[in-house]
């Protein structure tokens, strides 16, 4: 692992983009960059989505190179799923806050204690802590995977936000792994302020709509519209009418995917200050200087790669789409 080191790129904007476009010309490289990323990297991106579709999207391209714009658990992803391809990232300081919540330990003291009790691990979780679990599921799935395990209690981590999503959806105990696990961002937004904000929008003859990602609060999301992922709300407001004010409650650089994909709309952060900091740790600059050095590879064990792998096909197979993953 290189560590890293200041940059001393002297390079406007448009050379810089313009070596990196070269760079991955030349080392046959794709970059992934996550919906959070800011607009300049978006821009420069060959795929911009969720973490899981990122890395599905990798294994449909004949690249020898994956640089990941997003966090530590997504470039991890990206490996465990294109394990013969050279994964990269920006900067190592990229970590998921959530992520490095849940540690292997809690799991095997969980599954000791509660030996029947099925483990459903949320994709946002690190390579270790998959390699614990019964399934992978993300927040766009997260319900039918609960709704399809054949028992009455499952536990789900490490976010605990999203463990009572599920409840709500299924009638299900989901028991929260961590209790206390969630995203900071998405603790950020309060249901008075949405409604306040809502209702001054209306009071100006707006039509109005709010969506929310199923990582915020729970009453949060009872007073949403739509709750969804960030990929399921870039479907929804295909639909809504033009001229509508949509509010999103997730990570503020989620606009810039809901612009370009509707640019008629009006949309409007719940919070202008939810920001992910550790999302934000990528730049143009590092980019070029992980593509440039080969910098920051992202490397996991063969058994926990084999292991997560494992959660995830079966995850796959539960939904009945396993012909979109392979075993090997």
């Amino acid at each position: 692992m290189t560590d890293d080191k200041p940059s001393t790129l002297t390079m406007d904007r448009d050379k810089i983009v313009q070596e990196i476009l070269r760079l991955k010309r030349e080392l046959n490289a794709v970059i992934l960059a996550h919906n959070y990323q800011p607009a300049e990297i978006q821009e420069i991106a060959d795929f911009v989505g969720d973490s899981l579709e990122l890395s599905i999207q990798a294994t449909k391209v004949d690249a020898r190179v994956i640089v990941f714009a997003g966090v530590d658990f997504m470039a991890e992803q990206a490996k465990i799923l294109n394990p013969e391809k050279i994964v990269l990232i920006p900067d190592r300081q990229a970590r998921c806050h959530m992520a490095n919540m849940l540690t292997v330990e809690m799991i095997r003291k969980f599954r000791k204690d509660n030996p029947k009790v099925p483990i459903v691990l949320y994709v946002n979780s690190l390579a270790a802590c998959k390699a614990e679990a019964d399934y992978v599921c993300t927040s766009a799935n997260v319900v039918e995977v609960v709704k399809r395990i054949d028992s009455d209690m499952v536990a789900l981590g490490p976010d605990a936000n999203l463990a009572n999503y599920a409840s709500w959806r299924t009638g299900k105990t989901v028991i929260p792994l961590p209790e206390y696990g969630h995203c900071y961002v998405h603790k950020l937004f309060r249901p008075e302020s949405v409604l306040e904000l809502k209702r001054s929008l209306e009071s100006q003859g707006q039509k109005v709509v709010f969506i929310a990602h199923p990582e915020c609060d729970l009453d949060v999301l009872k007073i949403a519209d739509y709750v969804g992922s960030t990929s399921q709300m870039l479907k929804y407001v295909k639909d809504v009418p033009p001229g509508v004010i949509v509010i999103y409650a997730t990570e503020v650089d989620m606009g810039v995917r809901l612009r370009k994909a509707r640019p008629d709309l009006n949309f409007v952060p719940a919070n202008p200050w939810a920001y992910c900091i550790y999302m934000k740790q990528h730049s143009l600059e590092k980019i070029l200087m992980c593509l440039r050095e080969k910098r920051h590879v992202v490397d996991v064990d063969a058994t926990v790669m084999k292991r997560a792998r494992e959660a995830i096909v079966r995850t796959f197979e539960l939904l009945g789409l396993a012909e979109h993953i392979s075993r090997r």
